[in-house]
């Protein structure tokens, strides 16, 4: 189930404490909802749905916000929401327990909510009398195979249909016994019934040979579920407690055209959709208003809706003079002066805008379209428009990469801080992680990110620029659980045992040496074109083969 968000990573608790109800009660009465819970029938099936982490992030994630109200408008649901710290009246023997998934190192706290709700974590050691584990959110729907162990079932995609498909299907075999359930299940489109296939290696530390259906009624493969509508989604609750308070959020496009080879958010969601201005971006802004004066406006590529100029326009009328504006990361050639000027006078201070890197010879091996004299405009315009920051993300690491192109990146940063004197400059970095679904899966980290990493703070802060680095150390720990598959659960389970830590992980592969692969072979090595990727059987927008296309068409080394 995916959707757009404005979640920042926290830590979250990994042995979650019973919920009080003085802190129940402060936080819920807190909440201002924009929708109307139904009453639940008699009968409707008691549910759970958690977000594994505490509720100010969790709250303020706006996937999590749309399926718990789409489920509490239900008659035929019972849906108390769970969280890391605290949680609203549970059922003592819940149905269904779903879990919202947006970060990959989260999978911790989905372990302990678990426990803490006496469920075995291993969906293998569930019987009839245990409720079916869902999950769903941009984590599981890229690359489920390292948390498949733990999960019944995982719906792959956008939530608006598949949501109420799930339900539905559940319902005609509510009375039925675990394995009855799950082969229903494993009909609809999107929805991914992981204990139904079998995983077969070439040997336990080499690549996978095969991903086959255990019966022939179950599908091959697993299509994710699109949505195409131009109403897209907004927030459901606005509250002074999320982490970002007291701000209604708005989905203005979904995707992004840009394509960039790495990316994620681009490849999973396509095709770029745009929310329709009349009937869908204007209402839920004088929805939001109604209740809080601050308007987040979501998307990879928020300036590329093709009436965003009408929006802003909408926006800048004098009764709107009280209303804070945030918008999400834009395209850089799409900043202008009368942009800057609108978010100045809505109380925004920075922009931020996604460069990857200074060299356009890598820029164009990624597919991202910018060229440095649009960059250098970005930042005059945005300091002409009256904003203080502007905060550029870039990333090491890319295929492809020479010492040469972080040369070109510290050069354009010094570019930047002459063309627009008095404009603070930070700049975010990244380390490089490959995705499954993205021409560049089959790319391992570059070993050498943590110098480059170093190379750019040693050039960039004497030259007054803020840089922030991403830790390498935690980028690898992505990488690997991006790369996954089923034989990590293991390690992934000793890793929460021995602490959640870096050295949980070197602690747990040793544990485990000989019988999974390496470190090397899940974060740092090329794969190869015709391996099985453990994602094989699960089908996103495009094909393999029009991954290979694209990957071709990059120019990069492989």
């Amino acid at each position: 189930m995916n959707y757009p968000t404005l979640d920042s990573r926290t830590g979250g608790l990994t042995n979650p404490p019973l919920p009080t109800p003085h802190s129940r009660t402060s936080v819920f009465s807190a909440e201002r909802l924009l929708f109307n819970p139904t009453t639940p029938e008699p009968d409707a099936i008691p549910a759970i749905f958690a977000f594994p982490n505490e509720y100010t992030v969790g709250i303020t994630s706006l996937g999590y916000q749309v399926v718990w109200a789409t489920l509490a408008m239900r008659a035929d649901v019972d849906v108390r929401r769970l969280f890391t710290d605290i949680s609203e009246p549970l059922p003592r023997q819940p149905e269904l327990v779903g879990f919202s998934c947006s970060w990959e190192l989260d999978y911790v706290n989905i372990l302990s909510l678990l426990e803490s709700l006496s469920i075995p974590i291993h969906a293998s050691d569930r019987t009839d009398s245990d409720p079916l584990v869902f999950g769903g959110g941009p984590v599981l729907t890229a690359n489920p195979e390292p948390f498949a162990e733990f999960f019944d079932v995982i719906l792959l995609g956008d939530g608006e249909n598949l949501l109420g498909d799930f339900i539905s299907a559940y319902k005609q075999v509510r009375t039925a016994d675990r394995k009855t359930k799950l082969h229903h299940l494993a009909q609809i489109p999107g929805i991914y019934i992981p204990s139904l296939y079998e995983v077969t290696y070439e040997d336990p530390t080499g690549c996978i040979q095969s991903i086959q259906p255990i019966a022939p009624d179950i599908p091959h493969q697993i299509e994710k579920q699109t949505y195409r509508g131009n109403t897209l989604s907004a927030s459901t609750v606005v509250t002074e407690k999320a982490a970002w308070e007291n701000i209604f959020m708005v989905e203005v496009v979904r995707s992004c055209p840009e394509m960039c080879r790495f990316c994620l958010a681009s490849y999973l969601t396509l095709p770029f959709r745009t929310a329709s201005l009349a009937g869908s971006l204007i209402p839920a802004i004088e929805r939001g208003l109604t209740v809080t004066n601050r308007i987040g406006l979501l998307g990879a590529s928020v300036t590329q809706h093709p009436e965003f100029n009408d929006l802003l326009a909408y926006l800048s009328q004098p009764k709107y003079d009280d209303v804070r504006l945030s918008i999400a990361s834009v395209r850089t050639n799409t900043v202008t002066v009368e942009l800057a000027k609108t978010l100045a006078k809505r109380d925004t201070r920075s922009l931020t805008i996604a460069v990857e890197s200074g060299s356009e010879r890598l820029r164009q091996i990624i597919n991202k379209k910018l060229h440095n004299d649009e960059i250098v405009q970005a930042a005059v315009n945005a300091k002409a428009g009256g904003l203080s920051s502007l905060k550029l993300y870039g990333m090491v690491g890319i295929p492809g990469e020479e010492p040469e192109d972080l040369e070109e990146t510290v050069r354009m940063m010094r570019s930047l801080k002459k063309a627009a004197p008095g404009l603070r400059l930070s700049f975010g970095c990244s380390t490089f992680v490959p995705k499954a679904h993205t021409p560049f899966q089959w790319y391992g980290v570059n070993p050498q990110a943590e110098k480059r990493l170093q190379y750019l703070q040693k050039h960039l802060k004497p030259q007054g620029i803020d840089f922030r680095p991403e830790s390498y150390n935690w980028s690898v720990i992505q990488a690997l659980i991006s790369r996954g598959d089923r034989r990590l659960s293991r390690l992934l389970e000793l890793t929460r045992n021995y602490g959640d830590s870096l050295g949980s992980y070197r602690r747990a592969f040793k544990e485990l040496r000989g019988q999974i692969p390496d470190l090397e072979f899940y974060v740092f090595r090329d794969w190869s074109h015709e391996q099985v990727l453990p994602w094989s059987h699960l089908q996103a927008p495009l094909s393999q083969a029009t991954l290979l296309k694209h990957l071709a068409v990059s120019g990069s080394s492989k």
